[in-house]
């Protein structure tokens, strides 16, 4: 081994990169050292201390032995290229020496990844590796080689593993040869002569995750072009090279862990004097459980505007403190709730002043928010979670035909290794939509890379109450992984059933290695308001102190009403001779007419995009507002294209937020976006029906900063001060019998069994109105409607739905258990985890029907087409985008139902200068005529983006 180190002491004729354009061949163990010695770097600057014990443990070897088996492992992954993978190129071929090419047997092609697997594991048996079951050492190892690219691959012991069978499909005895030389090089360069007793499915996960950075960051063009311009002479002092380089190459990459400095809990905050007393409560009594027990599990329930925010990010630096992890990954439910955490998480991280820490977005519209200065886009680096890294057999990469400077320079923005979306999942501090950590508990390409980056920090997931039942599934699975893998996590909602959080704590500690029988016994639910803590360890349970409960109640107690008004909805018409009644419109008019004429500000939410449309006309042209709606009233919903949707969500936050300038008179017209993604605080509110918990969010943002500002800050308006407290008028579209009537349009948007059950409680109260004691009576009503909801079912058509609406949580739960991948404890083979061929693209982490993405473009008189009406921004079909055009077009696109676009000619298609960029390739044209108030029909369908009102959509 010593003597093929030397210069000239083993065969380096074999190609593991090639340049095309510069003809520049780099040898494969060059490559397999450069990917061991970045490995170590990953190693010691990446993982955590929790990640680097696990992995150790998990191979029941010491830490520093475990440092050196990643190592080994790591560089073997292209072992499978000494194989007919060679004869891929041509050039770098020739260069293979003589013997070698006379002595390939008949070999049969294969991925080379593959051939790795299969080639490896008959030198691991050699080499003291247990290899006789699928859970063996020597198996599991030559799996990870084998999931290099992102799967897990069947391995066959009594078939195509063979070694015979191996022998003849990878070429003749010197191949062979230099196989198993190559193999006992990089052991003995690595150090790893240790024969590992076990190798656990986690450990097996993180260290594929580690050889997959490595060769990642190995493979940049940037970074090899020059060694194989200018070789070393041996292998020994490439190697010495490579780990003196590995460190220069991972600072680029933006991965290096850091510690945020202790600051002050105002400065960490945004000036928040002092923590509430659940907050309080929680930073003394879980500090002292992690100190004892280690990471867990963490619940917090609390009204909205109650401080969650906070409280999950001072139990993640709780947590964090301990070494075993360091970061936050944030996990919530849609696009404008991670934009809006963003920010906070963005500013969390300035406020501790570090010399530089990342925070990446990532969900699939990232390149919307403004904020978020963005170089993912370019044209070499496709934006696809899967696609990212090249397939192409030398793995080089393209220049970038051009660069950009940032905006603005900031210490938390992302460098450019960073960029693509499961890169920009490792990054220390993330922000990002949960179906970005749902994916890695399906069986999609690179879900280990998901693991790995979620593993080494604390995990945040907000708003879980909003996950379907489908996604709830899903997250059983993925706490259940976290729990193996030793991952802290913290659970936030403002209106989450008990049962549903019990179910949540359960999975998690029974993924740490909790007995499920004895978990099946105990309530893991906290106390509302207030916070748990489960430890992994033990399943030992920390809840807050009763009397900081009592207090923190006691603070932000308040009186709210909901007021129940039946209204005739605007699609629908009264028989001829029914007695005459409030329409839903008119209604709307009434709550808002206080406002056009006093001053104040107010939200009207809508059910439908269709229904804020019609709303937003209404009210335009029957209230007389004084200097005109312009500025006063504001339309928002998610088919507007999304430069316009970002900034009005800005608009709006700024506006109403808890520091912002008020303005004297503010009208906002959404739809569901409001429930999740604004903080603000609003005077009045009119809402349609929707299930009890989303009115109950909804209530949150009226009179939300009562307690911060005071009575004395006569920050409402006059004519409001004289009521007792905020009122949520909700509309129930009856018909003229008086029974609740779902439009059509609604009855796609969620099950009809919550807006029927909430409306017959709220009817029951005096008066249609139901007086609340806020945080106090929140759990309670949920527990009535969305948890055991039978006793709601009064009626025989409430029972039906109901029984219907059981069914349906039951199917999607059977629908997503279809797909997801076993729990650790159940992973037999590695390729377990890759049983089904999904591709991130398609992996389904929503019921539903996935969007397309919508461009608008106007016609100019020329026949040229442009994203603005008045021409002035003309989009070049005939040729690639550069960058900054990418980002404009992309900002300009607005998602609907497939089922819109289904019937699309030739126009509609994007041109084929944009096909080859994977967020350009999808994309449906709509170009509109000169004449603007002309629609665009597509089958039964019409579209017309309306400069005000966003996209108008017809049937016939």
């Amino acid at each position: 081994m010593r003597r093929d180190a030397r210069p000239g002491g083993i065969d380096l004729t074999p190609w593991g990169k090639f340049d095309r354009g510069k003809r520049a061949v780099h040898p494969l163990l060059f490559h397999l050292l450069d990917v061991a010695a970045i490995a170590g770097e990953v190693w010691d600057r990446f993982l955590t201390r929790g990640q680097r014990r696990l992995i150790a443990a998990g191979l029941g070897v010491t830490e520093t032995e475990a440092r050196c088996l990643v190592m080994f492992i790591a560089g073997l992954h292209d072992l499978g290229k000494l194989s007919c993978f060679q004869e891929q190129e041509a050039h770098p071929w020739a260069r293979v020496s003589e013997a070698l090419r006379a002595d390939t047997c008949g070999w049969r092609r294969m991925p080379h990844e593959r051939a790795s697997m299969h080639g490896v594991l008959q030198l691991l048996a050699e080499a003291g590796y247990r290899a006789d079951t699928s859970d063996s050492p020597g198996v599991r190892v030559a799996q990870m080689l084998g999931g290099h690219h992102g799967r897990f691959l069947q391995l066959d012991l009594d078939g195509a593993a063979q070694a015979a069978r191996v022998n003849r499909a990878l070429g003749g005895p010197l191949w062979q040869d230099l196989r198993r030389r190559y193999f006992a090089l990089l052991r003995h360069l690595t150090g790893a002569t240790m024969v590992p007793t076990r190798v656990s499915a986690p450990a097996a996960v993180l260290i594929t995750g580690v050889g997959v950075i490595a060769d990642r960051l190995a493979s940049q063009r940037h970074y090899w072009l020059p060694k194989a311009q200018a070789p070393a002479f041996g292998a020994g002092e490439h190697y010495a090279k490579a780990v003196k380089d590995a460190a220069g190459v991972f600072d680029q990459s933006g991965l290096a862990r850091i510690t945020l400095p202790d600051v002050p809990f105002a400065r960490a905050h945004r000036a928040v004097a002092q923590p509430n007393d659940l907050q309080a409560s929680l930073i003394r009594q879980l500090d002292a459980a992690v100190g004892e027990k280690g990471p867990g599990i963490v619940v917090v329930t609390d009204a909205t505007g109650g401080g969650k925010t906070i409280t999950a990010l001072e139990a993640a630096r709780i947590f964090n403190s301990g070494g075993d992890t360091a970061g936050i990954a944030w996990l919530l439910p849609t696009t404008a709730t991670a934009d809006a955490a963003y920010d906070v998480l963005e500013a969390y991280v300035a406020a501790h002043q570090p010399e530089h820490a990342p925070v990446s977005l990532v969900h699939s519209h990232d390149y919307v928010n403004v904020a978020y200065t963005d170089h993912r886009l370019a044209a070499h680096e496709p934006s696809t979670t899967d696609d990212f890294w090249p397939e192409h057999p030398d793995g080089s990469e393209d220049d970038a035909d051009e660069m950009v400077s940032r905006p603005e320079e900031r210490v938390t923005v992302p460098d450019g290794w960073l960029r693509g979306w499961d890169r920009a999942l490792l990054a220390q501090f993330t922000v990002a939509t949960i179906d970005q950590a749902l994916m890695a508990a399906l069986p999609v390409r690179f879900s280990m890379l998901r693991l790995l980056a979620l593993s080494g920090r604390t995990v945040i997931v907000d708003e879980i109450h909003a996950l379907t039942p489908f996604m709830q599934q899903m997250l059983g699975r993925l706490l259940n992984w976290l729990g193996a893998l030793g991952c802290p996590v913290v659970l936030l909602s403002a209106t989450l059933p008990a049962r549903t959080s019990s179910e949540m704590v359960r999975h998690y500690l029974t993924g740490a290695g909790r007995s499920r029988t004895v978990l099946a016994d105990r309530d893991w639910a906290p106390a509302y308001p207030g916070w748990l803590f489960a430890a992994a360890a033990d399943a030992s349970l920390t809840r807050i102190d009763p009397q900081a409960a009592g207090e923190h109640a006691r603070r932000f107690r308040r009186t709210a009403e909901i007021l129940l008004h039946p209204v005739r909805h605007d699609t629908h018409t009264d028989p001829d001779g029914a007695p005459a009644r409030e329409s839903r419109l008119e209604r709307i008019t009434t709550e808002i007419v206080p406002v056009v004429e006093g001053g104040g500000c107010a939200v009207a939410v809508c059910a439908t995009v269709a229904d804020s449309q019609r709303t937003y006309q209404h009210l335009s042209e029957v209230l007389d507002w004084p200097g005109g709606a312009d500025g006063q009233m504001v339309l928002l919903h998610a088919r507007l294209p999304g430069h316009r949707r970002e900034a009005l969500t800005r608009q709006i936050r700024s506006s109403l937020g808890r520091t912002g300038e008020r303005p004297d008179r503010l009208v906002v017209v959404t739809t569901s976006l409001l429930d999740m993604s604004l903080d603000v605080d609003v005077d009045v509110m009119v809402s349609d029906l929707a299930p009890l918990q989303t009115l109950l969010q909804r209530l949150g943002r009226l009179w939300r900063f009562e307690h911060l500002w005071g009575p004395a800050a006569h920050r409402r308006p006059a004519w409001l001060r004289q009521h007792p407290c905020p009122r949520l008028s909700v509309l129930r579209p009856t018909g003229h019998d008086g029974d609740t009537l779902l439009p059509a349009a609604w009855r796609t948007l969620e099950h009809p069994f919550l807006p029927h059950a909430t409306a017959d409680l709220l009817a029951r109260q005096p008066e249609g109105s139901l007086t609340l004691t806020l945080p106090d009576d929140v759990q309670h009503l949920v527990e009535t409607v969305h948890d055991d909801a039978e006793a709601l079912a009064r009626t025989s058509a409430l029972e039906h739905r109901y029984r219907a609406y059981q069914t349906r949580r039951r199917v999607e739960k059977h629908r997503s258990a279809l797909h997801l991948i076993p729990a650790p404890r159940h992973t037999l083979s590695l390729a377990d985890l890759h049983r089904q061929r999904l591709h991130a693209r398609d992996a389904a982490t929503r019921l539903g029907v996935m969007p397309r993405r919508l461009l608008p473009l106007y016609r100019t008189p020329s026949g040229r087409l442009a994203l603005d009406a008045d021409g002035s921004q003309l989009l070049s079909l005939d040729r690639e985008p550069t960058l900054t055009q990418i980002r404009t077009i992309l900002r300009h696109t607005l998602p609907v139902p497939a089922a819109w676009v289904a019937d699309l000619r030739r126009e509609h298609h994007p041109p084929a200068a944009w096909r080859q960029h994977a967020l350009l390739a999808d994309l449906v044209l709509l170009p509109h005529s000169a004449d603007l108030n002309e629609a665009v029909r597509l089958g039964h369908h019409t579209l017309r983006l309306d400069p005000v009102l966003g996209l108008i959509h017809t049937t016939d």
